[in-house]
């Protein structure tokens, strides 16, 4: 399977959360995820339909929200990509970083809008959003812009953080192939080894472990050339 390599990120106790009226429930485990191979749409937000948020990993896009989840391909098409979290398109006065401090009020953050005109930022492919914004540094830019226009206030720099990392969204339950678990707790450890999959301490040495091995495969694949073409010439002789 080639493509995009996805990040989904789990709270510490590996189960995806959903919000049903003001209360946080549990959605699905990264056992039933990586048992059946479906991820299923759990955050109901901003006014938009039921949704599976994900991140795609790149060059640009090295980190994650929360410090451990899956790493994962799929043949499914994203229905928009973010360049960043979508919180920052959001008309919400404070803008919280940390997940753990808005963990238990959920439903009230998540009954924040969208500000108008922030469909600018939604993308059908990774590759359309790569090349309107090809660094971190663009993005940081533009999406200031559009806030201060809007009547919101500059984002300050913690807030960059939110920027570190796309959301690819689907609305449909998405059939996965499992790459990878990450995280530095022993639950991911035991995760990864319990259904056979690879382990890393985050999706960033993932990333660096599959770019290095991506570098070396043209080296070989001029020695296999150089050593065939040997063997040729001499049974030529």
């Amino acid at each position: 399977m080639k493509g995009n390599v996805y990040i989904k990120s789990f709270e510490k106790d590996f189960i995806l959360k959903t919000v049903v009226g003001n209360e946080k429930q549990p959605a699905q485990s990264v056992q039933n995820v990586l048992e059946t191979k479906v991820i299923k749409p759990n955050t109901l937000s901003f006014g938009k339909e039921k949704r599976l948020a994900s991140a795609i990993l790149h060059e640009n896009y090295q980190k994650t929200y929360r410090s451990q989840g899956i790493i994962f391909q799929t043949n499914a098409r994203p229905s928009v990509i973010y360049p960043f979290d979508m919180v920052l398109l959001t008309d919400a006065k404070k803008i919280v970083v940390q997940y753990y401090r808005i963990k238990d009020k959920l439903h009230e953050y998540y009954r924040h809008k969208l500000i108008k005109g922030s469909n600018q930022f939604a993308f059908k492919s990774f590759q359309e959003m790569i090349k309107a914004f090809p660094n971190p540094e663009a993005v940081w830019k533009a999406v200031n812009a559009f806030r201060a226009k809007a009547g919101y206030g500059r984002l300050p720099k913690p807030k960059h953080k939110l920027i570190e990392y796309c959301e690819a969204i689907f609305n449909k339950p998405v059939h996965i192939k499992p790459v990878a678990v990450y995280g530095y707790s022993k639950a991911s450890t035991a995760i990864a080894k319990k259904y056979g999959l690879p382990h890393y301490a985050s999706a960033k040495k993932f990333y660096e472990k599959s770019a290095a091995a991506r570098a070396k495969q043209p080296r070989q694949a001029r020695k296999r050339i150089v050593k065939k073409k040997a063997i040729l010439k001499r049974r030529r002789k």
